[in-house]
């Protein structure tokens, strides 16, 4: 008779009945047509409300989180927004140039290899719209072009993987002192190349011939100083680490440093020139895509409420009592996030283990990074690289999961093979 008197009592039960139904929204996105961002958002205030009505003086955990969660949000807004520098000035059109090959399977090779160093010096998502640009002005073949394009985004994924700033998750680990840079890419690039090379060799058995017809690959003229927009932006974005070793500051202040470098020359460069106020800094920042800043803010949020529950600990400890070792968590976390996002996935496993039980560069935190960046390759829906690319080319998620599914769960367990051979 007082059962219900009983969960209601505690923000637990209403805590996770309000979360797993946001999360359900934002799974099925694709049939609600309710965007992600909404329902991240709408979920987040929802649980701090009904926080706020269990816990007395919750404020201290909602200042505390709000301090830990702007430190993404700016950083990753300054990243946006010297991508978009780039891509306004057609920076990135220098890379079709070195794709010079006939033959179908060394285009494969050579755009995998491209948005595998791509990828980790800006970020998998961004790699992605370049390399599938790229790849519709050389493959006219639909099948070809999937194919390739699916190389793309696992090669993407695993870029991403290795370094602070490749992958928004492993952004994350980073700035929550869960991963040092160095050790970060120390640790994880061998894996990462393994799990590219190895997806690449199967995806390259299915690709054969050479190219029939072959649009003009010059690409439009860059804009002015287009080359030295390219060369300062990839430079701001490789100075992030190094500017938190040298000055301790936090990574979202040297993505803002790199961000004000830039306007300031792209300010002096074409402030004579009317006719390029395309190229200035206000008329950028409208192009980038806020939608995504407000899912991982609202994202974000939800885990902080729930952590603030102590829900996240007790998730901790029946993962600990129902797998046998903290690899084996890691790689369940990895393949949960071809189904669902990775950023909650990496977001909770922050919030259930404490740096003073696993501490900082420990193999666990490595290995989360590497799974959740690269095992959302396994579905199209699995990571932001797979969804870009299914829009873009109209790729149906049937058709990856017969041709892209296999390699690229063959490439993730061998990253893992190699990292534990190695580690």
């Amino acid at each position: 008779m007082n059962l219900f008197p009983r969960l209601f009592a505690s923000p637990a039960f209403p805590l996770s009945i309000v979360f797993i139904v946001g999360y359900v929204f934002i799974i099925f996105e694709h049939l609600t047509r309710i965007h992600k961002s909404t329902i991240a958002l709408l979920t987040a205030i929802l649980l701090w409300v009904v926080l706020f009505a269990h816990v007395q003086d919750a404020t201290g955990f909602l200042t505390h989180s709000l301090a830990e969660v702007s430190q993404v949000v700016f950083f990753l807004l300054g990243a946006m927004a010297i991508v978009e520098v780039i891509n306004v000035h057609k920076g990135f059109n220098c890379i079709s140039r070195l794709i010079r090959f006939e033959s179908k399977r060394a285009v494969m090779w050579t755009l995998s290899a491209i948005a595998f160093v791509l990828s980790g010096i800006i970020d998998n998502l961004t790699t992605t719209i370049v390399m599938v640009a790229i790849l519709r002005k050389i493959i006219d073949d639909r099948q070809d072009r999937w194919l390739m394009g699916g190389a793309i985004v696992i090669a993407a994924n695993a870029g991403g993987a290795w370094t602070p700033i490749g992958d928004v998750t492993t952004t994350m680990l980073w700035i929550g002192g869960q991963l040092s840079s160095i050790h970060l890419m120390q640790g994880l690039f061998l894996p990462s190349l393994v799990c590219m090379i190895v997806s690449t060799l199967c995806l390259a058995w299915g690709v054969t011939g050479k190219i029939e017809k072959r649009d003009s690959v010059q690409d439009e003229v860059m804009e002015p100083s287009g080359l030295w927009i390219l060369a300062l932006g990839i430079g701001s974005l490789l100075f992030v680490p190094l500017f938190k070793q040298l000055t301790g500051l936090p990574p979202y202040m040297g993505i803002l440093l790199g961000l004000a470098v830039l306007w300031l020359v792209t300010d002096l460069v074409h402030r004579r020139n009317e006719a390029r106020n395309h190229l200035k800094m206000p008329e950028i920042l409208t192009k980038i895509d806020l939608t995504s800043v407000i899912f991982f803010l609202g994202i974000l949020l939800c885990i902080d409420a729930l952590n603030a529950a102590n829900l996240l600990n007790n998730l901790a400890l029946l993962m600990d009592r129902w797998l046998p070792n903290h690899a084996s968590i890691a790689v369940v976390i990895g393949i949960a996030s071809a189904v669902v996002d990775n950023i909650p996935l990496v977001a909770a496993s922050m919030g259930m283990y404490s740096l003073e039980v696993i501490p900082q560069d420990a193999n666990f935190w490595q290995l989360i990074a590497y799974c959740a960046g690269t095992g959302g390759s396994m579905l199209i829906i699995g990571s932001a690289a797979g969804v870009v690319f299914m829009g873009l080319e109209k790729v149906d998620f049937f058709w990856y999961m017969r041709r892209i599914s296999l390699p690229a769960a063959i490439g993730y367990f061998a990253g893992i093979g190699a990292y534990l051979l190695f580690a």
